[in-house]
């Protein structure tokens, strides 16, 4: 007698799945809201935001909550969305599962402005954030121009790789010259930090991020259509050329400014994607919003760990991401190993 077919596991619903992220992303950024140096009750948190209460302790949760702690878990909300969005998008343009955004010289092109900038003497963020910016944009634009010319997207990624070696020695020349307050700076900018968080700087980068995530949510059948190669992809109708330049020119204008913002968060474009893709699938129409929201997640609970684990002190959130990134990575690998 023949054995029953072994049934298909079955994924979850991606409306389900989206709901329950986007819930579990709301306890997560009011409960790291509330806890830091100084704790706030979580039962008063929406007295406070709502301005109910007049007692002075109430008057000072207040001003931690509004002026500190939501600037800074909006940030991180911010910041890890575009991130794991602009990570899927690479995992899918290059079809390979370790690619995310540095790999096309957005990260060491920020870092190698921002390096230059601090030690030439900018005064402070305003200088290097552009600065900053600048870089990204400008060795994301040469690696696409000088690998452009070979056919497919191998040559973008060797120019990339080439690009952010000599970025690197670059930035290891201006690190050689600093001084002692300025290798500070570079260290702590390097291993990343959200401390810049402000309201006018959530406000001016949140519709930046959400505008660029939505015109990379609207390239999902484009991405679905890549996995199965690029002449497959071309005899569905999609012109790659145009593709591969929209998808590196967006995920350059969305990663650069965060970069300039916050320093070098590695880990989260590349680990969040892979999360997503072991729980939904390969779909893009699930895994680029279902990545939003994870990266989302991802990052609030590193920043939260970063503020929590060494108080009064502050752990650059960069280490806590490859803290856990690593190790997942390395997991994964052995899962595969005895696949």
């Amino acid at each position: 007698m023949a054995s029953p077919a072994t049934p298909r596991r079955r994924r979850p619903g991606r409306a389900a799945v989206l709901a329950a992220l986007g819930t579990a992303l709301l306890v997560l950024a009011l409960a790291a809201a509330s806890n830091g140096a100084m704790r706030i009750p979580f039962s008063r948190l929406p007295a406070l935001m709502f301005g109910a209460g007049t007692g002075a302790e109430d008057a000072l949760w207040r001003n931690v909550l509004l002026q500190v702690r939501l600037p800074r878990v909006l940030l991180a909300i911010v910041v890890g969305t575009g991130l794991a969005v602009s990570g899927a998008a690479m995992q899918a343009l290059f079809r390979n599962p370790l690619a995310e955004p540095g790999l096309i010289g957005v990260s060491l092109g920020g870092a190698l402005g921002a390096v230059a900038a601090i030690v030439l003497g900018a005064p402070g963020l305003a200088v290097i954030a552009p600065s900053a910016f600048a870089g990204s944009l400008a060795a994301t634009l040469l690696a696409y121009r000088l690998g452009g010319r070979s056919t497919g997207v191998a040559g973008v990624l060797l120019a990339g790789v080439a690009i952010n070696a000599l970025c690197a020695a670059v930035i290891g020349l201006f690190t050689w010259q600093a001084n002692d307050a300025q290798l500070r700076s570079l260290t702590f900018w390097n291993l990343g930090s959200l401390a810049a968080a402000s309201w006018p700087l959530v406000a001016a980068l949140a519709p930046w991020v959400a505008a660029l995530s939505l015109l990379l949510l609207r390239d999902w059948r484009a991405m679905n259509a890549l996995l199965l190669g690029e002449r497959e992809a071309q005899h569905l109708g999609f012109a790659l050329a145009a593709l591969r330049r929209r998808l590196v020119v967006l995920v350059a204008l969305l990663v650069g400014p965060l970069v300039a913002v916050t320093g070098t968060i590695g880990f989260v474009g590349l680990v969040v994607p892979h999360l997503v893709r072991l729980t939904l699938g390969a779909d893009h129409r699930a895994l680029l919003p279902a990545s939003l929201l994870v990266g989302a997640i991802a990052l609030t609970l590193a920043d939260w760990l970063a503020r929590i684990v060494a108080v009064p002190s502050e752990v650059p959130i960069g280490i806590i991401t490859s803290l856990v990134g690593g190790p997942f990575l390395l997991w994964l690998l052995a899962r595969r190993g005895t696949a």
